[in-house]
């Protein structure tokens, strides 16, 4: 694949049965690029698939749990039967937990990082070795999260395996370019899918209360279409990070460089947030 030419070319997606995995297969595809949706829910995959077909896209399924061993190395083989290549991998699966840090076990933050940074490492890991075999180039991308710069409360284990993600691309980025090879992190913001009543649901708060997304100013929760664009346009052509928000880009930066002033903003919201949990737990118990 050339960078920048993205007629035919063949793309991998994890993560791909709904919210931003789904949406990018489509926008791809709208794109003249081939598509191998890989996800749990294979009836949702199999929906896609029917979708894009039926716009005279090409689109295959794959049924896989990420946190399995060997996983990864099935979905790139079958890709490659199913059109001879691979270009583009898009290491999207992942998962949150609205959860105070102290309340995870040992096994809960593992799992976490399996999914999210340990599975979704290894796949464009192996992607990356295959590429360099063939001298063939391609793109490489994750999603992270804008919270891979700054954190909030009750999604700190969360944001610590995005900004896993963020620095491995970075670095990756760097370590592949002698070989033509792309690599870039995606920061969405608050974005309108399921993740955030499942991080809820995870954590044992109410998805019908307060949840982050709520906290969010409307001018910053984006739709996956969006999203979905942005990376569509990283691969016409590429860049380091792709950010759906430069407002969010430009206040990491300023938290990060004063901190103290985010701290207020955080002690208030954690006590929303925990008051939130109270109110719960006390619903349950009546």
């Amino acid at each position: 694949m050339a960078i920048g030419e993205l007629q035919n070319s063949v793309a991998v997606i994890t993560g791909a049965s709904s919210g931003i995995g789904a949406a990018t297969a489509q926008a791809m595809s709208r794109a003249g690029m081939r598509v191998v949706l890989a996800a749990r829910r294979v009836d949702r995959l199999r929906d896609l698939a029917a979708n894009i077909h039926a716009n005279g896209g090409e689109a295959v399924v794959f049924e896989i749990d990420v946190a399995q061993a060997g996983s990864n190395e099935q979905l790139l083989a079958h890709a490659t039967r199913a059109f001879g290549v691979v270009d583009v991998v898009f290491a999207n699966a992942g998962y949150g937990a609205e959860m105070a840090v102290h309340d995870m076990s040992m096994t809960e933050i593992r799992e976490m990082f399996e999914v999210n940074f340990f599975s979704a490492t290894e796949l464009i890991s192996l992607a990356a070795r295959e590429m360099i075999a063939q001298n063939r180039p391609g793109h490489l991308l994750m999603t992270s999260s804008c919270l891979s710069k700054f954190t909030i409360p009750y999604l700190g284990m969360y944001a610590a395996t995005k900004a896993a993600q963020a620095m491995v691309t970075r670095s990756m980025r760097f370590e592949l370019a002698p070989h033509g090879i792309e690599v870039s992190s995606v920061h969405p913001v608050s974005t309108a899918t399921e993740f955030f009543q499942q991080a809820s649901l995870r954590g044992g708060m109410d998805p019908q209360g307060k949840t982050v997304a709520n906290h969010a100013p409307k001018m910053f929760i984006q739709t996956p279409e969006q999203v979905a664009n942005a990376i569509v346009r990283c691969l016409r052509k590429p860049k380091s990070e792709v950010w759906t928000s430069l407002a969010v880009r430009l206040a990491s930066g300023i938290i990060n460089a004063f901190p103290g002033m985010y701290d207020i903003a955080l002690r208030k919201q954690a006590k929303e947030m925990l008051h939130s949990q109270k109110k719960r737990l006390n619903r349950v118990k009546n």
